[in-house]
């Protein structure tokens, strides 16, 4: 893990794949900003130090600290004191704050498994990146215009089709431990997107987007989870606190999400937004995950409160 005085920020996605984030504070009232690996493969093992603090805003790739260093309970998924959450969402796109945004935006589906479709919008300039932070399988891009534009499109999918801009999760997670191949995923995409071509409503500012489905198997690592799965049980980490071990071997990343191998040939879930606000330092070789736990099932069947931040 990392060295004394840094913070966890969980997981970030970069161009090379999924890493950690960290952070502390640096001369001038700075914030110093690095990420570090593991990579698939490669073991993961820390301890709990300490209580859990706020991470502060993060804003224009520049985050700012919680003035008060507010503690935050150990299973929030936001990592943010309500205070800096506001102050994040007063400038958020998916709170409507930022009509005016004059910046390009695409409308997305996401696809996290068979009936569990998502619309949603990104900034143009953001490309695919937040269909790996919120762990799609596999997406495609409807159209490409104005904020509002976008925005009434997200909302029309939802009116006509009953497409949802929201998958908790614990259904993500769930749906991971049994996928389909890959072209069964592209066609139940394909038939949506053929479905949204006949809405007579779509916003005429809004360019149509080819039908370009893009899957994740690989930066997700989901064909190792697949063939662990088929061994044993699925858990997911319900909570982290002072003293609490992780420990396992990283098949991949899905979203916030650590699949990690265990040593009963299980798999352990671990949602690297539990991880932000954390101090973390590396347990020794063998020692095993001591973390709440529950099976996955049951995480999928329990409300989602998580909070979907960071959209755009």
């Amino acid at each position: 893990m990392e060295e004394d005085g840094w913070w966890c920020a969980g997981v970030v996605w970069r161009p090379e794949g999924a890493r950690l984030g960290w952070y502390r504070a640096g001369p001038g009232g700075r914030v110093a900003e690095r990420v570090s690996g593991p990579s698939p493969g490669e073991p993961l093992a820390f301890a709990v130090e300490g209580g859990r603090v706020c991470t502060g805003v993060l804003r224009g790739g520049r985050r700012t600290l919680c003035p008060v260093k507010a503690a935050v309970p150990a299973r929030s998924t936001g990592g943010q004191c309500p205070e800096c959450a506001r102050l994040d969402r007063s400038q958020s796109v998916a709170a409507d704050t930022r009509a005016d945004d004059p910046r390009p935006y695409r409308v997305y589906l996401a696809w996290f498994g068979p009936g569990l479709p998502k619309v949603g919008i990104t900034a143009a300039a953001r490309g695919g990146a937040r269909l790996l932070e919120q762990g799609a399988v596999a997406y495609g891009w409807l159209g490409r215009g104005p904020l509002m534009a976008a925005r009434r499109a997200e909302e029309l999918l939802g009116a006509a089709l009953g497409v949802k801009d929201r998958v908790p999760y614990g259904v993500k997670r769930a749906a991971r431990a049994g996928l389909p191949p890959v072209a069964e995923r592209f066609a139940e995409l394909a038939a949506l997107q053929a479905r949204v071509a006949e809405l007579p409503d779509w916003p005429e500012s809004l360019e149509r987007e080819p039908f370009a489905p893009v899957d994740h198997t690989a930066a997700f690592g989901l064909d190792a989870l697949a063939a662990r799965t088929a061994e044993g049980r699925v858990e997911e980490v319900t909570e982290l606190g002072e003293g609490d071990v992780v420990a396992g071997e990283l098949l991949g990343v899905a979203g916030p999400d650590l699949h990690l191998a265990t040593g009963d040939a299980g798999v352990l879930v671990l949602d690297g937004r539990l991880m932000a606000g954390r101090r973390l330092r590396a347990a020794p070789a063998g020692v095993p995950t001591s973390a709440s736990v529950r099976d996955c099932g049951a995480g999928a069947r329990a409300k989602d409160a998580g909070v979907q931040d960071g959209l755009f």
